[in-house]
């Protein structure tokens, strides 16, 4: 078996390789708190195996996994979920209330699914996704507090990228797990040091008033680091959250303009492809336009069915 790549942080923290799509673009992150441990995100089913082998590696029986953290439901964060919650046997999943029966139940979250990708193409993406025993399910309303082992970790209804997204603030490493309400941030772009991130507003419940009121819930701690989903840690974060506030507005400024044209999405795509090179390029990136897109292209495409979504949502 080819391992994921891991990172080894600081105050029992990892992150390791979803194995989604490519290399460095998804992140399961694991928390160990003297020999107990917990996931945050699950990647898909193809993502379970290497866990496991990390969890061996380290020494972590499946039965000292103590919970699974599901930031929302999206299946690049929650698609690996029942699998986990076969090889792990004490551990609860610890989900927002929003999102609780669609893991209980995923008959509906499959079917919106499927209806995007197609049958095939979902199962190659996502693999098999089962029922799981309610009993083992603990929703998580605004201000949950889990004690893992001693160590205290506060779930914070965090909406804007979804309805059924919770941030964790974790007060040993005082730091943010974000999933994707802190945008994503791939390493390949870091300059110097200092990383960039941008918004994702992927299909179907973007909504930029509760992502800047996100954005502020989640600095008012005034947190060392957030841990994204896509990819993993990044400081700085009085200018990531500057820079997200701007570049929310700036895309639903090109999702608006989009409406006078007559093929919406092809617009908000080049107009989001030409405002993220901009902006990477005044950052430092020395990429072409071309490399960019590359990169980018899946991130921009659901970026725009997301924005396009919103915007039929407003005119109704």
């Amino acid at each position: 078996m080819n391992l994921p790549n891991t990172i080894d942080y600081d105050s029992g923290i990892s992150a390791i390789d979803a194995q989604y799509h490519r290399p460095g673009r998804a992140a399961i992150h694991l928390i160990v708190e003297n020999g107990v441990a917990a996931l945050v995100d699950t990647g898909t089913q193809f993502s379970v195996a290497g866990v496991m082998q990390v969890l061996q590696n380290k020494q972590l029986a499946p039965e000292k996994v103590a919970y699974i953290f599901l930031t929302h439901i999206h299946l690049d964060h929650a698609g690996g979920a029942s699998e986990f919650m076969r090889l792990l046997p004490n551990a609860k999943l610890v989900v927002h209330p929003r999102g609780a029966k669609y893991m209980i139940n995923p008959v509906k979250l499959i079917a919106g699914v499927m209806a995007v990708y197609g049958e095939a193409e979902f199962k190659r993406l996502y693999g098999e996704i089962s029922p799981i025993d309610e009993n083992r399910v603990i929703e998580a309303p605004d201000q949950t507090s889990i004690d893992l082992n001693g160590r205290t970790l506060l779930l914070l209804d965090t909406p804007g990228h979804a309805r059924h997204h919770y941030c964790i603030f974790d007060e040993r490493s005082q730091s943010f797990f974000t999933g994707d309400t802190f945008g994503v941030s791939y390493r390949e772009l870091d300059v110097d040091g200092l990383e960039f991130a941008f918004p994702t507003t992927t299909p179907v419940q973007f909504d930029p008033d509760a992502a800047h009121a996100s954005l502020h819930r989640i600095m008012s701690y005034q947190p060392q680091y957030a841990f994204l989903t896509h990819y993993s840690r990044i400081g700085h974060l009085s200018h990531h959250a500057a820079n997200m506030h701007d570049l929310l507005d700036a895309f639903v400024d090109i999702a608006k303009q989009a409406t006078k044209t007559s093929d919406k999405h092809a617009f908000i795509v080049q107009a989001l492809t030409e405002l993220l090179c901009q902006r990477l390029a005044i950052h430092g990136c020395t990429w072409s336009p071309a490399a960019i897109h590359e990169l980018l292209r899946i991130d921009i495409k659901l970026n725009a069915m997301g924005l396009e979504t919103w915007l039929n949502q407003t005119e109704k």
